[in-house]
């Protein structure tokens, strides 16, 4: 009888593969190709100039053609997971998958290769063959000992990276989790015994590995289905085990388990026994990585040792030893330097950036992916998940360098700080285009108090706000709650040290900021008990009152709650002394760049007055993330041709523009399309103020701006800074709920520029 959970994944899975269309890759140009001058370019007679550059220096070919980024995912399929031999085309949708992991988590392109040949000499031949098409090559799946020749040959033939990630890739997640362990267990490599089983190519590399990292040759013992690798054994003997043979006359696993510290499995299931695990060392670590049942389950092992620290190959455990915490990384790391081989150093600097990774506070990006994990570095948690964004820039530039300071870097990098940044960029889509707000916030040290101290993005929020810039955060909420939250998240933020908590329920200045509140107020119908009411329940009017009396520079509100809820309070305590609040600014980042949204929040329906306001708000933000605003007056009308309410209120707030004489490019009124396509706009409308294509979308009613901000986000993959609440002088932005950490951390920095520096 079949199971029908087994049935559906089965079902789901080929499903996954077929459709919409078969397999997992395609291929897509990175060149526009419209017309005849495109395609003299990107073939005859164009493509001459291009190959005659790499003819006279083959170097260049990392800058003409994509072999800089290009991998060569290359198997026989004699090894495919836990499948076995069956053969190259059955291992086409792993080799798939491989390139789709590459791609997704380091941008690299690859091609993967599946060869028809069983002999390990002539399979290097074809690998070696390929070495004008790419710039480094993954191998993949093949059998040991057939693996080891075929990688050595390739390497000693080849100028570029050869890696095998069977080996290689586990050997570093091995040596990272390893690491990590022994740091749990106050263990060090030089003093433990390590008990090992399968001799395959994953093991042997793990077991070296662990002799780089410290380990003593005599204190592994390794383990095969015939029993220990020994000095005259004989049978299913290569020079990778015998390297291990151990002079005993202990023959079993079971012989040779006593007293070990580290067990590493990587061969089959139910190998180690809950009675073995009970005569481990103390605090014993075991790493049970056969997939898909482990040697011994964590439930049976804890059963037996509780403190067991334990590793699987499983996502269903913690510490899941999963290659693409390295392999996508050491490729970035080497092809970025142009590397020609990935060498010790690499892989052990590799090994560092993960474990030291796992050590330090969790990304919210990883939390969010893995909600309702516990992600604190110990026993359950020794190494990072796989979307853990901050991978990239720490492996890969690890990486980097240790390739440059060991010689093996052929395009050494002038600006390795640089490099960093531009890692995290194309990892956090925000990063590049807001440095020239983090580095204007690092000029002032100013207190940005949240509204909604108590939620956990919030909480992360000012941990990285402490991390990466110069802006003190207080938060409003129950200390208690705060500080178990903190600590539920795996948070080092403390209250006093790091951050400032004003308490709604017994706060000493209770009596001060509902006095302030009423002062305010009372001509607007607050009386003192309502006053009163307001500042023990409303943290956004908290807040606020915070900011008016100088306690804070700026305040942000809104993970939860209607925007212009939040609004009111503000403009009821702020809005004073010439500041108002004009309108909401979005701004969305796409692939092929960003595009400005407004008034999204503020004014339904704004009057010329108001929308001119909102232009020259919009002009003047945007120049705070070193851009030059390209504003589109938007409406149902176009130039004229219809005399609805949009396009007359833009044609009053495009008069009251001119008579201003601004210093920035807009035009109005006009379609989406005309403001994003300059043919079309010029065929609608020639010699108008705008060149190419609008950077900034200014509506005439929310609805329109909202709903296009919406779209962008969810259907083009958009990402938001903002909204910006423009008008305010800086003191107050009101976020929205489906905000994330990230983005609560790029709020903090604008929030944490002074207005002079942005005019």
């Amino acid at each position: 009888m079949s199971d029908g959970k087994t049935d559906r994944t089965r079902q789901n899975a080929l499903l996954y593969h077929a459709l919409p269309k078969p397999g997992k890759l395609e291929i897509r140009a990175t060149k526009p190709l419209a017309n005849g001058r495109d395609l003299s370019l990107a073939y005859s007679p164009g493509v001459a100039e291009a190959c005659i550059e790499i003819k006279n220096d083959p170097a260049t070919a990392a800058d003409y053609t994509a072999r800089g980024n290009l991998v060569a995912v290359v198997t026989n399929g004699s090894a495919v997971l836990g499948l076995g031999n069956i053969g190259a085309l059955a291992s086409k949708p792993v080799m798939e998958g491989k390139a789709v992991l590459f791609k997704k988590f380091a941008n690299i392109d690859c091609f993967d290769i599946e060869l028809n040949e069983s002999d390990p000499e002539k399979l290097a031949d074809i690998v070696c063959a390929l070495e004008p098409s790419f710039g480094a090559i993954n191998l993949e799946d093949i059998k040991a000992p057939d693996c080891f020749i075929v990688e050595k040959l390739c390497r000693e033939r080849m100028g570029i990276p050869v890696f095998h990630d069977d080996q290689h890739g586990t050997a570093i997640v091995v040596g990272a989790a390893a690491t990590n362990a022994l740091h749990v267990a106050g263990k060090t490599f030089e003093d433990i015994k390590v008990v090992s089983t399968g001799g395959g190519a994953a093991g042997i590399a793990c077991l070296n590995m662990l002799l780089k990292l410290g380990v003593k040759r005599e204190n592994v013992w390794l383990c095969d289905i015939h029993g220990l690798v020994h000095e005259g054994r004989t049978e299913d003997m290569n020079p990778q085990k015998a390297a291990y043979a151990q002079p005993s006359d202990l023959r079993t696993l079971d012989q040779v388990i006593n007293g070990a510290d580290l067990f590493l499995g990587l061969s089959g299931p139910n190998v180690l026994t809950p009675e073995m695990v009970g005569r481990m060392a103390k605090r014993p670590i075991v790493f049970a990585l056969a997939n898909p049942t482990p040697e011994i389950l964590p439930d049976a092992a804890r059963a037996v040792v509780p403190d067991v620290i334990m590793a699987t190959g499983r996502s269903d455990y913690p510490n899941q030893v999963n290659n693409v915490l390295c392999f996508p990384f050491i490729f970035r790391g080497a092809l970025d330097v142009g590397a020609t081989e990935i060498n010790d150093d690499m892989q052990l600097a590799c090994i560092d950036g993960i474990a030291a990774l796992a050590r330090a506070t969790t990304s919210a990006e990883a939390a969010a992916a893995y909600k309702g994990e516990q992600l604190t570095f110990g026993a359950d948690y020794l190494i990072p998940k796989p979307f853990d964004p901050r991978l990239m820039g720490v492996v890969a530039s690890s990486v980097a360098k240790a390739a440059m300071d060991s010689g093996v870097a052929t395009r050494p990098l002038e600006d390795f700080a640089a490099y960093k940044e531009n890692l995290d960029g194309s990892v956090f889509k925000s990063a590049l285009i807001m440095r020239p707000v983090f580095s204007a916030a690092a000029q002032a040290r100013r207190n940005i108090v949240f509204a909604e101290g108590e939620d956990e993005r919030v909480l992360r929020a000012a941990q990285a706000m402490l991390e990466e810039t110069t802006d003190i955060p207080i938060l409003i909420g129950r200390p208690d709650v705060i500080e178990a939250r903190s600590e539920r998240a795996g948070l080092t933020i403390r209250a006093g040290r790091d951050y400032e908590v004003v308490n709604p329920e017994n706060d000493p200045r209770y009596r001060d900021y509902w006095e302030t509140y009423h002062k305010l107020m009372a001509r607007r119908g607050v009386t003192p008990d309502l006053a009163k009411a307001i500042m023990r329940t409303n943290t956004t009017a908290i807040a606020a009152i915070m900011v008016h009396r100088g306690e804070a520079d700026s305040l942000i509100c809104g993970t939860f709650g209607q925007y212009l809820w939040h609004l009111n309070y503000i403009r009821q305590v702020l809005a004073r002394d010439g500041l108002h609040p004009v309108g909401a600014l979005s701004l969305m980042i796409l692939e092929d760049g960003p595009l400005f949204i407004a008034d999204t929040h503020v004014h339904p329906e704004p009057t010329p007055q108001q929308i001119m306001e909102t232009v020259i708000g919009a002009a003047r933000h945007v120049r705070r993330f070193g851009l030059e605003p390209n504003i589109a007056m938007c409406s149902h009308s176009q130039f004229g041709n219809l005399d609805c309410d949009t396009g007359l209120r833009m044609r009053g707030a495009l008069e009251l523009l001119e008579a201003l004489e601004p210093d920035f490019a807009y035009e109005g009124e006009m379609h989406v399309d005309a403001a994003l396509d300059e043919d079309l706009r010029e065929r609608i409308f020639p010699g108008g103020r705008l060149r190419g294509a609008a950077n900034v979308l200014v509506f005439a009613n929310t609805d329109a701006a909202s709903g296009v901000r919406n779209i962008l986000k969810m259907r083009a993959g958009g990402l938001e800074v903002g909204p910006i609440l423009m008008g305010m002088g800086n003191r107050a932005h009101i976020v929205t709920p489906s905000i994330t950490a990230r983005g609560l951390l790029n709020m903090s920095a604008l929030a944490g520029t002074p207005v002079a520096h942005y005019g």
